[in-house]
């Protein structure tokens, strides 16, 4: 799965994510309903591409 698309559909569709934890090999980012920022999913991933897409990123309002 495209981590990266996926964050940016999710941007696009108007929802928030938020990277709720972070290491040098992995992040965890919950995916926020925009209608009221209830959680919908979260996934943790060692993806490289998306280590690097969020960088210094804490949520998609950065």
């Amino acid at each position: 799965m495209d981590r990266v698309a996926e964050l940016q559909r999710w941007e696009d569709a108007g929802a928030v994510w938020r990277v709720l934890s972070r290491s040098a090999e992995s992040v965890t980012v919950a995916l926020l309903r925009c209608d009221g920022g209830e959680e919908a999913a979260r996934f943790t991933s060692a993806d490289a591409r998306l280590l690097a897409y969020l960088a210094d990123r804490d949520s998609s309002e950065d």
